[in-house]
């Protein structure tokens, strides 16, 4: 799976992470004038479900953080 174009089949959380972050447009319109939307996204993450799966990376961990970015905006918004 591609995003940003990049492979993230083989990437650490870490490297998700930055390549998320690298592309991150979101403090340009932060969310009510609060927060960055992938930042929340990533520390949600950290905080409800890296602890129950471990250090997982690649397609699943980008998947859920694009989710979690997603409903984050869609639910302020």
């Amino acid at each position: 799976m591609k995003m940003y174009g990049r492979d993230v089949s083989d990437l650490s959380v870490h490297e998700i992470n930055k390549l998320f972050r690298q592309y991150d447009e979101s403090h340009k319109w932060p969310v009510c004038n609060q927060f960055n939307a992938t930042d929340r996204a990533i520390g949600r993450l950290r905080r409800n479900i890296l602890p129950h799966v471990g250090p997982t990376g690649g397609i699943e961990y980008a998947y859920m953080l694009d989710e979690e970015i997603s409903q984050i905006v869609n639910t302020i918004i």
